[in-house]
């Protein structure tokens, strides 16, 4: 029996809907139960060994935003978006943070933290000694895109445009927002809101190669 809460056709309809908003209507706010929504999707994305390496800054404060544009190439979506989420990674991710996970876990499904030792040991491991060259901090920030896919994802079904932004400077928000002394460091940029009705980025067709040429299957 299918678990589907929308069909097939809605869901293509909103993913061809979906684009990289180019000009958001700045007059247009996103109400705080959709918000809340939005944001419960970040909190619910998937992660490697549900590790969550990340934290999500949503600036509101309308002037750290304009200084924000200084460092974001011109894009004033920025500042005309309804919101802003930078989001971030953890750097240097370690032990104490597995630790503090399994904890959470131990909480969450009210197990002792002993019988977590298991899983605990095969992530420190992991990071010890992967199984293939691995920078840690180039894994976790491979994390944070998980998080923005399912965040964009969500808004389109809930109606709301986004745009992924990787062309800003990640020293400089850091600094501006106080990610440093926090210990993140921000990966990608999404403001989400209502696009303006002049934006022709809007009526531009998609375009995308065949999914005969992206898609192979190997039997």
């Amino acid at each position: 029996m299918s678990t589907a809460v929308v069909s097939t056709e809605q869901l293509l309809q909103q993913l061809h809907w979906r684009y990289a908003t180019k000009k958001f209507d700045s007059t247009k706010t996103i109400t705080p139960d959709v918000w809340q929504a939005l944001i419960e999707s970040l909190v619910l994305a998937p992660s490697s060994f549900g590790l969550q390496p990340w934290k999500f800054f949503v600036v509101t404060n309308p002037e750290t935003r304009q200084q924000l544009l200084e460092h974001s190439w011109g894009q004033t979506q920025v500042v005309e978006a309804s919101h802003l989420v930078v989001l971030a990674f953890k750097k240097g991710l370690n032990t104490d943070d597995v630790d503090r996970f399994m904890q959470n876990m131990a909480d969450v499904r009210q197990v002792s933290i002993e019988n977590l030792q298991g899983f605990a040991k095969v992530i420190n491991g992991f990071m010890a000694k992967p199984p293939y060259p691995l920078d840690i901090d180039e894994w976790s920030k491979r994390q944070v895109y998980i998080a923005l896919g399912q965040f964009m994802t969500s808004a389109a079904l809930l109606g709301i445009d986004t745009c992924p932004m990787e062309g800003f400077n990640p020293p400089k928000y850091d600094e501006i927002l106080g990610l440093t002394e926090q210990g993140y460091a921000s990966v990608v940029l999404c403001p989400a809101g209502y696009r303006a009705e002049d934006d022709k980025s809007a009526s531009q067709a998609k375009v995308r190669y065949p999914a005969q040429q992206l898609v192979q299957y190997v039997s």
